[in-house]
């Protein structure tokens, strides 16, 4: 694969040494969310990056939305219908590539084998270098969706994405282990890591707008001076993150070991 040019935002007064890793070793990120909507509000911006750095980046949201709603009159299927379409307009407006809706009810995501198996199936596949999802660790309160689809990622990334005697029959489906080199929990009661998202609140403010059925058809530009003036205003966030405006993880690295099973072969870095 050729070395890929940097396009880390100019105004970063200093390096950041984990951005610099993404932007030279890692060529997937893989962003699993539980419903439309959840990624593009938790990381919006992180998303944008990735896109412009250069990796090729997939969205995945396990629920079909179909109860994101207080209107009575709307079907359920069509709310459903209209969310993943709001969904793949956002997915424009950040620079996704690839969309994949596993259409399951909202609110009834079970924690077990078979959905940690799809999430395995999942990244056996795209092989990605870096993942994003929600903290379902965190303490407080928080949607039964989130805290699901945030375990079933991590443990299906330790061990059994990696390890060939889980789910065997995608081995026997050609369908190899494969080794995620980090993740990333948003929502997280504890972040350990922040990123800078201020130059894309633009295009994260674009696609929440895409989100008409959920922000009541408030238009970017709302979206967008609301969150502006409230960066202006929160000094303890400031303080906190080191930004005016920052999308927060708590951040896992995984070993790669040469020749271990699945993982990629060394990337030549620049």
């Amino acid at each position: 694969m050729p070395a890929k040019k940097s396009v880390l935002p100019a105004r970063r007064k200093k390096k950041d040494p984990v951005l610099e890793k993404w932007a030279k070793e890692y060529a997937r990120a893989l962003i699993v969310s539980a419903h439309p909507d959840d990624a593009e509000f938790l990381c919006g911006g992180t998303i944008a990056m990735l896109c412009d750095l250069g990796l090729e980046v997939t969205l995945c949201v396990a629920t079909s939305g179909d109860k994101g709603t207080r209107d009575f009159t709307i079907r359920q299927q069509e709310l459903a219908a209209t969310r993943e379409a709001e969904t793949r307009a956002a997915c424009r407006a950040l620079g996704v590539k690839h969309t994949v809706f596993w259409g399951m009810p909202d609110g009834f995501l079970e924690e077990g084998h078979e959905l940690r198996g799809m999430v395995v199936r999942l990244i056996r596949t795209l092989k990605p270098d870096l993942m994003i999802t929600w903290d379902g660790f965190r303490a407080g309160f928080n949607h039964t969706d989130h805290r699901v689809i945030g375990r079933a990622v991590r443990d299906a990334l330790y061990p059994a994405a990696h390890d060939p005697h889980y789910y065997a029959e995608l081995a026997q489906q050609g369908i190899g282990p494969h080794r995620t080199a980090e993740l990333l929990m948003a929502g997280a009661h504890d972040p350990d890591y922040h990123v800078d998202v201020e130059p894309y609140l633009e295009r994260k403010a674009e696609a929440i707008a895409c989100h008409a059925s959920q922000v009541e058809n408030r238009s970017k530009d709302e979206i967008l001076n609301t969150w502006l003036q409230a960066g202006k205003r929160n000094r303890e966030r400031r303080k906190q993150t080191g930004f005016d405006h920052a999308e927060s993880f708590r951040r896992i690295e995984f070993r790669r070991p040469a020749g271990a099973p699945g993982t990629p072969p060394a990337k030549r870095t620049r």
